[in-house]
């Protein structure tokens, strides 16, 4: 067993290496998920375009984002996850690059909506779950909850640096930014991250001498993607599961992290300031979702979801009383309140699925679980814009998504109820 004497005599797990690498991935990544909102009133005010019709791309970016993950992570398990990540950022950069040759708003559907939405859902959070599981047996929580924490960390990194090219350099800048840093990241990935601990002769961390990798599957990637959805569809924790992360996905990318910004700039805030505020949210979610990831490795992950709704759909029905022209406290008390909480979600619902549907299909369930997510988000990001026409603001928008999440707090408590709190708890 010279791969386990090698885990054993290693002061530094090269575990840590890939999370690393991952890491900074998708805090890439998160850049070029929270470009849209920078754009909305660059673009309204460059072209003329109605806010609906650009949210219209922003939404079919979100929707792909999701439904692209269960099939990403199937083909992560055939073809591996390096050429999955390498092909996605490839074509982000690309796509994000087109669009500043773009004149019509079929043009910014066709390259930020699908060629960026397909390419970021490629990586999107399956990625994280995928190295999770094949590296960590220990640690997976807090592991799962620091790579998700680097969307939050792609905000605070790209969002007021984004605003201030829209706003200083236009636009177009911003595409060649986004587009650029991806293509960056090709080579990264290339040369530094490995596929599996055994690349390395040495076993997942904290993994016992006995571990053996789950079963690969034989499957093709598309039809594993498929027979996955078609088996977890018997199961009545699957929907549940898929009905919470609808309502995430409705309250954070496609409602606050799509509309924030041009709702702040509703009421007379800076947009500089707006995406600020946005990028400090992205603070308070590292340490939120972090403690998440803790907390899950040690508590009953239907616990934690209960509490994390119910908190959000409380901030939400709060928001609307609280947006002024300038930074006001009450309107710091609530970034902070709704950054702790943002995706704070993930660890548990990645230690859920995983509990549910076992090792073995445990990131192809999350995926299509995830796609329910950014379905959710599409909707908010379309809808919300046709609330704000028909309206003139976006309260009506805050206050729907709130009450969902105050449902949905209680449904998560009827999740895997034949399976005890300390079962749950790895």
């Amino acid at each position: 067993m010279s791969g386990t004497q090698v885990v054993k005599t290693r002061r530094f797990h090269p575990a840590w290496v890939a999370a690393a690498i991952t890491f900074l991935t998708l805090v890439a990544s998160a850049g070029f998920r929270s470009a849209p909102s920078v754009l909305i009133m660059p673009l309204q005010m460059a072209f003329g375009w109605s806010r609906d019709s650009i949210s219209l791309a922003v939404s079919i970016n979100v929707l792909l984002y999701g439904l692209t993950a269960p099939f990403a992570a199937a083909l992560m398990e055939r073809f591996g996850i390096r050429k999955v990540v390498m092909l996605a950022l490839t074509a982000v950069g690309l796509g994000a690059c087109g669009t500043v040759f773009m004149t019509a708003p079929w043009h910014l559907m066709v390259l930020w909506g699908v060629v960026v939405g397909v390419g970021t859902g490629s990586m999107a959070l399956v990625f994280a779950a995928s190295i999770a599981n094949r590296w960590f047996v220990k640690r997976r929580g807090i592991v799962i909850g620091a790579l998700t924490a680097a969307t939050a960390t792609g905000q605070l990194v790209f969002l007021p640096g984004l605003s201030l090219l829209a706003v200083h350099h236009g636009w177009r800048s911003v595409s060649i930014v986004v587009g650029g840093s991806a293509l960056i990241m090709v080579p990264v990935i290339a040369i530094f991250l490995r596929e599996k601990p055994s690349e390395l002769g040495v076993l997942p961390y904290g993994a016992p001498d006995d571990w053996q990798p789950p079963k690969k599957h034989s499957m093709s990637a598309g039809k594993l993607a498929i027979h996955t959805l078609r088996e977890s569809a018997k199961v009545r924790d699957f929907w549940y599961l898929v009905g919470s992360f609808f309502v995430c996905g409705l309250s954070t990318s496609g409602l606050m992290g799509t509309h924030f910004i041009p709702a702040a700039m509703d009421h007379g805030m800076g947009e500089v300031a707006a995406a600020s505020l946005l990028a400090l949210v992205g603070v308070f979610d590292v340490v939120g979702t972090i403690f998440s990831g803790w907390l899950t490795d040690k508590y009953d992950p239907r616990k934690l979801l209960f509490f994390y709704y119910l908190l959000r759909g409380v901030s939400l029905f709060l928001l609307p009383s609280i947006l002024f022209r300038t930074v006001h406290p009450s309107t710091l008390v609530f970034v902070i309140f709704y950054g702790l909480d943002w995706v704070a979600t993930v660890p548990p619902t990645i230690m859920l699925c995983r509990a549910i549907a076992g090792p073995e299909r445990a990131t192809v369930v999350y995926g299509w679980v995830f796609a329910a997510h950014q379905i959710g988000g599409a909707i908010a990001a379309y809808g919300a814009a046709l609330l704000r026409v028909k309206f003139g603001d976006y309260s009506e928008a805050f206050y729907i998504s709130g009450f969902f999440c105050v449902v949905t707090a209680v449904m998560v408590l009827q999740i895997a109820r034949g399976i005890s709190s300390k079962d749950l708890v790895r």
